[in-house]
């Protein structure tokens, strides 16, 4: 058996992309400005400046971002819940489906260069065409994949897990995107915790809008995302700053080497109890 195709697991890697674009479009290009006075007395360009300075000094984050697409497709996640650092340190999991679809989950585990990935049999099954994803079930059961971030099937999860990553893309996105049509909205609490929403529409479709929520106390940081539109919302909430990743991982009863993988016939493969 040549292994399971990293295809999806890849697909299933890129999809925090999007939530450093999300932030990279209300955030302006320019430097990010001092951090002092209350939000009050700031505009909403000066919080969005604050926010950018504060997630791009960020030593570790917890990230989860929800997609809640009307659309049916098992291939995008509809849930991405990662605690990751600036050294690449992660974990978390991802929960394919959108629009109600049952797409499957995958735990993910990164410390330095080893990855340790579980998907489950829904993954299996409905990411790989045939009978390779009830073969891949099978072999692996409910066990982790384990192997370096040099491996072509594992290597998608080095960015995904990696924080200095997120703040690159959100950089290089803000760079290209700055906004001169920031709404700044009244305080608000959103989960406890007293925020300013700044806002932005598309110019071309009052229905596609963005909005940041920052503390409104120093440090300014942000905590939560949403973008809306015709047919997806997706929100994001950031919280942690600062917080250690766990570092505990998978043991070796509980994992399968890819190499392994790699060598084993499709006869060989244990079939589920």
């Amino acid at each position: 058996m040549a292994g399971p195709t990293p295809t999806r697991l890849h697909r299933a890697a890129r999809a925090p992309v999007a939530a450093a674009f999300v932030c990279a479009s209300l955030f302006s290009a320019g430097p990010a400005l001092a951090d002092d006075g209350d939000a009050k007395d700031k505009s909403a360009q000066e919080l969005a400046d604050a926010a950018k300075k504060e997630l791009l000094d960020a030593k570790s984050l917890h990230l989860t971002m929800r997609n809640s697409a009307d659309a049916k497709d098992t291939r995008t996640p509809a849930l991405i819940d990662l605690r990751l650092d600036e050294d690449g340190n992660c974990t978390g999991e991802l929960r394919m489906g959108t629009g109600g679809a049952k797409g499957g989950s995958v735990d993910l585990v990164k410390r330095g260069d080893e990855v340790w990935i579980k998907p489950d049999a829904t993954f299996w099954k409905t990411q790989l065409p045939g009978r390779s994803g009830e073969l891949a079930a099978d072999l692996i059961g409910d066990r982790y994949m384990h192997g370096s971030t040099d491996d072509p099937m594992l290597d998608g999860l080095s960015g995904t897990c990696d924080l200095d990553s997120f703040r690159e893309r959100l950089k290089d996105g803000s760079d290209r995107a700055a906004k001169d049509d920031l709404v700044k909205g009244d305080q608000k609490k959103v989960a406890g915790t007293e925020v300013v929403p700044l806002t932005s529409s598309d110019s071309g479709d009052s229905r596609e809008r963005i909005t940041l929520y920052v503390t409104a106390d120093e440090p300014h940081r942000l905590v939560r995302a949403t973008e809306k539109g015709s047919d997806e919302s997706l929100s994001m909430t950031l919280t942690d700053y600062g917080k250690a990743v766990p570092k505990k991982t998978p043991s070796a009863d509980d994992s399968i080497d890819v190499s392994d993988l790699r060598n084993t016939e499709p006869s060989q493969a244990p079939h589920a109890a």
